[in-house]
């Protein structure tokens, strides 16, 4: 058969996709905006098939599915979250989701180990077919390319709104189990706006940024903010775990240009595109973007390999020592660690690199009462339950809105006076006090 006999051969109904899984698969879906809408809206219908004892692995999901929130599937589909959105945050109350606690770069091979020899099952959205019978996995090749590579069931939908990549993304017909056609909009987000504090955090770290470095950059306002102070540099590169609008935006100014970089001169890096349709169509058909998968992009060793590394990330708060806790509230999952840690500590063993953990130095809350209150995120004690996404051991830069704190290879005395000294001035001597009563030096 030629390849357009192939493709019709494995085009099915979303019921009979559906019907191709089987009790105890183990499942991924592909990330962010790859993931496959209408088959997973629709899969919680397996149940009345029979099936059960399924896990699936998701990472960053953008919609809140049924099979998610409603705790009457939890024997059909057992969720585990790489990294938690607010469909996960809901639904983990209810006992439907779990936590995969893990690096970027490490985490599908340990999630393969525990999967104990059962049948591996991908669930992804591809771009259309070419005339060499070939598909893209398009915006995300996080763990998608390597799971095909490893034999997984492969269940796809195409949709001839998304774009064609390069990099780790090609997959061809014949890998392909069967294909639902779909024709929705590619998921997407604008760009947040952000506020005079994130543009004063912008101008501190645009500041710690040289020409010719090369960025990984996530996505929120503090990270757009460093994007806009950053127009006015040269020769920047990217390698970073996401590509986000931001980053079209440097290129279209020149401040991007990808020449001095150490891997893949004159190509932006990255494993995933997640931003508006303005990014999508920048991206489509473009060979200057290249996805890799996060095992090779986020090894700290690759990303050390990166002359001037600077890796660019947020917490949601700092304790005096330098202990950045990124992903929890107390013991409250928010997110996850992702890559964070992978690329700051890769961006240190770069030659020239830097690792920078910016936050806002205040949050306001809503107590007990009802009452708003504001409270410092550079604090003497971490609340109880609160996980640690990147250790004191590791930290480099921390910048909030007053200032720059550079922790590496200082000592214990030596961080409380810096970080209080970036913290607000309305806490800074209840910092001190807390500080040495607990004996905090």
């Amino acid at each position: 058969m030629n390849y357009k006999e192939i493709y019709k051969s494995k085009i099915r109904t979303l019921q009979g996709a559906l019907e191709l899984i089987k009790s105890n698969d183990f499942i991924f879906t592909a990330q962010a905006a790859s993931e496959p809408i209408t088959l997973l809206h629709n899969l919680h219908i397996i149940r009345e098939k029979g099936i059960r004892g399924c896990d699936l692995t998701n990472c960053f999901p953008v919609e809140n599915y049924e099979f998610i929130k409603n705790p009457l599937y939890k024997d059909t589909i057992c969720v585990n979250g790489w990294f938690y959105t607010a469909p996960l945050r809901k639904s983990h109350c209810n006992g439907n989701v779990s936590l995969v606690p893990q690096h970027a770069h490490s985490a599908l091979k340990k999630r393969i180990f525990a999967s104990e020899r059962r049948r591996l099952v991908l669930l992804c959205t591809c771009s259309p077919m070419d005339k060499h019978g070939f598909l893209t996995l398009s915006l995300s090749s996080v763990y998608e390319r390597e799971l095909i590579d490893m034999g997984a069931l492969v269940i796809a939908e195409v949709n001839s709104n998304f774009p064609r990549t390069f990099g780790d993304t090609t997959v061809h017909i014949s890998e392909i189990s069967a294909l639902v056609e779909t024709n929705y909009a590619v998921p997407s987000i604008p760009p947040a706006s952000y506020t005079e504090v994130d543009k004063k955090i912008g101008e501190y770290i645009a500041d710690l940024v040289e020409n010719g470095s090369t960025l990984q950059l996530g996505i929120g306002k503090t990270p757009n903010a460093v994007a806009n102070e950053l127009k006015n540099k040269k020769y920047l590169g990217i390698h970073t775990e996401m590509f986000t609008d931001s980053m079209a935006d440097l290129i279209e100014c020149g401040a991007i240009d990808n020449s001095m970089k150490s891997l893949y001169k004159g190509k932006s890096i990255g494993c995933f595109a997640f931003g508006s349709e303005r990014l999508y169509k920048f991206i489509d058909d473009n060979p200057s973007f290249i996805f890799k998968p996060a095992s090779w992009a986020n090894s700290p060793y690759v990303i050390g390999q990166n002359s001037k590394m600077v890796s660019i990330n947020t917490s949601l708060e700092v304790d005096l020592t330098g202990q950045c806790a990124s992903e929890s509230i107390g013991a409250m999952q928010y997110s996850c660690t992702g890559g964070q840690a992978d690329t700051a500590i890769g961006a240190q063993m770069s030659k020239g690199g830097k690792s920078i953990i910016a936050l806002h130095s205040t949050i306001e809350i809503t107590d007990n009462d009802g009452n708003k209150k504001l409270i410092s995120k550079i604090s003497p004690l971490l609340k109880e339950g609160t996980v640690i996404s990147l250790s004191r051991n590791d930290v480099d830069y921390v910048v909030t809105e007053y200032g720059v704190a550079w922790l590496r290879g200082r000592s214990v005395k030596e961080r409380v006076e810096r970080l209080i000294n970036i913290a607000h001035p309305s806490f800074r001597d209840e910092l001190r006090y807390d500080a040495k009563e607990h004996m905090i030096w």
